[in-house]
């Protein structure tokens, strides 16, 4: 007998949030952040200093990050707990320069802030499903991906956005294609609060 029908429905979806914090950033704060000193990282360049946030020169971006967060906890991912930024450093990728493949340990939540101008093209984001080796890879046709099948996604930034995503998603920064370096900052997010039930002995302050 033939098929006479089909549906596909999600099981679970993997979001990724960007919001606009243009209104927080200064000329001064972009310049103060594009003086930090540099070292070097991989492919990359990064901040000697990883808790530029904590800079009082930085603290209405400080702020404006952290009410992202609040609305991501609230809206999102609806927990009571509070999200809160634990390291943060700048990072500049060179022309023809970008950031290998890899996840974030010890962080819930991850981000970027584009504070800068983006040289053009931007450089994306790339974003893959896969967190492990796969033994068999069953890739779709490229003309034929959609949000059930694809293996990657791209994320293309603008200025002033703060892209935040789950910690454990393994991504990647496209060869900055640009004559221009490609400025933005990372973070990594833990929670506050009490975690599991007191009555079930899973409860866990922090």
């Amino acid at each position: 007998m033939p098929v006479v029908s089909h549906e596909v429905h999600p099981l679970f979806a993997e979001p990724y949030f960007r919001a606009n914090i243009g209104g927080s950033i200064t000329a001064e704060q972009i310049k103060f952040i594009q003086g930090l000193k540099m070292v070097n990282n991989m492919e990359n360049l990064i901040s000697e200093n990883l808790y530029i946030f904590q800079e009082p020169e930085l603290k209405s971006i400080g702020d404006a990050v952290q009410e992202v967060l609040d609305i991501y906890a609230r809206d999102v991912l609806c927990i009571p707990q509070k999200l809160y930024v634990t390291q943060s450093w700048s990072l500049i990728c060179k022309p023809g320069i970008g950031m290998h493949g890899h996840s974030h340990s010890n962080s819930i939540l991850s981000g970027s802030l584009y504070y800068a101008p983006l040289p053009s093209p931007p450089s994306g984001m790339v974003f893959t499903r896969h967190v492990s080796y796969q033994q068999i890879d069953l890739p779709p046709a490229a003309e034929k991906r959609n949000v059930f099948n694809t293996p990657i996604t791209r994320v293309i930034p603008k200025q002033n956005d703060v892209i935040l995503f789950s910690s454990r998603l393994t991504h990647l920064v496209e060869q900055n294609q640009s004559d221009a370096p490609r400025h933005s900052i990372a973070f990594n997010t833990f929670v506050r609060g009490k975690l599991g039930n007191y009555r079930a002995v899973t409860e866990l302050a922090l």
